[in-house]
């Protein structure tokens, strides 16, 4: 096969050079192995990512393989959610994969060892094993069960699979040296008893292997080629090797390590983000503002700006911390480019057209994409009284303020240039409603006698509008690295990643909206609407992101 000789990441360089050495007769065939214990996020979607990439750009093949060893935690509702997430990421697995499909032989590659007096079952309690095992400065000692027979450990590794032990009572370990630098080779577990019902095999088996032990021989079963797993693992690659040395099995992957994704403004550990969903600081493991991909999903994140979000960032072997802001404006870039613009106003502030005929409505001509013809039109409609947003008027206006005020005059969007003659406040001093005359001879926003108006802003008939509730959502932090320190993370909470609006008003045509669908509200950001409210009442749109800050810009200037 040719490949191309662009240079791209490391990994990318090996599989090139093992091609080119006519390494596994030139094949490429990757996997990605969840384990279906929880919802991906997108630190998996880099691994996803990486590794559908690297076996479709040397024409290979990419296994999904759920890493299903250890029932205690795992459930059909994650294996569904994980398929149906890497299908909506834009990959094709084939046929899934499970650890489970390898229980027989693994239990036998178990036996292998034992009869090699390579594997004993101890039967040491775990504060005791972990005494043994000594520290990063000290070696660890023998257990007293090392030196049991291989007739003994075959008797007992039997009576273990045929469910006569407790949890925890024994367990099989490797026989490789206590003494080893490497903790991971000190007689490592590969075995243990689970008495709890597996989402597949059930109750079939009381005894499951250990990840360290399951993964690489599945790797070496499926005839994997290239085994990618992120930084953490660089320590268990001798045990990965040493496994496949001492087990007759099809072949040897070569496992090969990268640096995994950290994000500012949130965490991508399993168990934090599950105590978050536990202790009910979120709402659920798909609330928008968690990283989790059924979360960005729901938000209105699109699979194509997660893959290029992924492929911005590359791959490496150094740890970083990634912004957030880069995630961001990979999904602006994508929603620029197909989302249709909408008017909506979130925080209406209604206006009365004084001199505009009350028993008058006409339809207006809008674009669904500013540069995009192939797009098309809408239709809108405009009355006496509309909304705008409450932002776009000030009393006492700044210089720089082209927006409405008191005398001032703005182009509605796609309509006509108004004026402000009046403000209307309640008791309190609050604004409640504009009193403005419009100029009928400027159809469209342009003046008739060629005067300049600067401000544009957008509106929403007042008359067929639809009332929705829309959600803004920031940060889910405070702190740009919400781990670090000796404060316990969810100290670091942001009071304000969620604000809800009531009554907001959008323009009529989003009453036919469909979920995952995504709309520039226009001057305001893109938002969806929400997969999992009922619309019998309103509707919710999400926010997924705000258009770019350009007063931020100016700001650094």
């Amino acid at each position: 096969m040719e490949t191309d000789n662009k240079k791209g990441h490391f990994i990318e360089s090996i599989i090139i050079k093992d091609i080119e050495n006519n390494k596994n007769k030139g094949k490429v065939l990757t996997r990605f192995p969840p384990e279906p214990n929880g919802y991906l996020h997108i630190g998996h979607a880099k691994s996803i990512c990486l590794n559908f990439n690297m076996a479709n750009k040397f024409n290979g093949k990419c296994n999904l393989r759920f890493d299903d060893s250890n029932p205690a935690k795992e459930k059909q509702v994650y294996i569904d959610s994980i398929k149906s997430t890497v299908n909506w990421l834009g990959f094709e697995f084939g046929t899934p994969l499970f650890a489970s499909d390898y229980f027989e032989k693994l239990h036998d590659f178990a036996v292998e060892l034992i009869k090699k007096g390579k594997a004993y079952v101890c039967s040491l309690s775990a504060d005791d094993i972990r005494k043994y095992r000594g520290t990063l400065k000290e070696p660890g000692k023998d257990s007293p069960y090392r030196k049991r027979s291989v007739e003994e450990n075959l008797d007992l590794f039997t009576r273990m699979k045929n469910g006569e032990f407790d949890e925890g009572e024994h367990i099989l370990r490797a026989k490789i040296d206590m003494k080893s630098p490497n903790i991971n080779l000190r007689d490592p577990i590969i075995y243990r008893v689970k008495k709890a019902s597996h989402p597949r095999t059930h109750d079939k088996w009381c005894i499951y292997p250990m990840y360290d032990f399951a993964h690489c021989l599945s790797d070496s079963l499926e005839g994997i080629t290239h085994s990618l797993c992120s930084l953490e693992f660089e320590d268990h690659r001798p045990l990965y090797d040493w496994t496949l040395d001492e087990i007759k099995t099809p072949c040897h992957p070569q496992q090969i390590e990268f640096a995994r994704m950290n994000i500012n403004y949130t965490v991508l550990s399993k168990r934090k983000l599950q105590r978050l969903v536990e202790e009910n600081l979120v709402q659920g493991w798909d609330d928008p503002r968690l990283p989790t991909l059924e979360g960005m999903k729901r938000r209105g994140y699109t699979p194509e700006s997660i893959r290029n979000f992924c492929n911005t960032i590359g791959v490496s072997k150094k740890e970083s911390r990634i912004d957030m802001t880069l995630l961001e404006n990979c999904l602006r870039d994508d929603l620029n480019e197909k989302a249709p613009r909408v008017m909506a106003v979130l925080r209406p502030l209604k206006v009365t057209i004084e001199n505009y005929p009350a028993d008058r409505t006409e339809e207006l001509t809008a674009k669904n994409h500013p540069q995009k013809e192939d797009m098309g039109t809408r239709n809108i409609t405009f009355s006496k009284e509309i909304y705008v947003e409450m932002d776009d008027f000030m009393e006492d206006p700044p210089k720089k303020f082209f927006r409405l005020g008191p005398g001032r005059e703005v182009r509605l969007r796609y309509a006509y240039l108004v004026t402000c003659t009046k403000v209307i406040k309640d008791s309190a001093g609050i604004i409640k409603e504009l009193i403005c005359t419009y100029d009928p001879d400027s159809r469209g926003g342009n003046a008739p006698d060629g005067r300049k108006v600067k401000g544009t802003i957008h509106w929403v008939n007042a008359n067929d509008c639809i009332d929705a509730k829309v959600r803004l959502y920031d940060r889910l932090f405070k702190d740009e690295n919400p781990e670090q320190g000796k404060q316990d993370f969810i100290e670091n909470l942001n009071p304000d990643s969620l604000t809800e609006l009531e009554s907001c008003k959008l323009e009529k045509g989003l009453i036919n909206a469909v979920p995952g669908n995504v709309y520039q509200f226009e001057r305001l950001g893109y938002f969806c609407l929400d997969s999992k409210e009922d619309r019998k009442n309103n509707s919710v749109f999400n926010r997924a992101v705000s258009l770019r800050d350009t007063w931020a810009k100016r700001l650094k200037k």
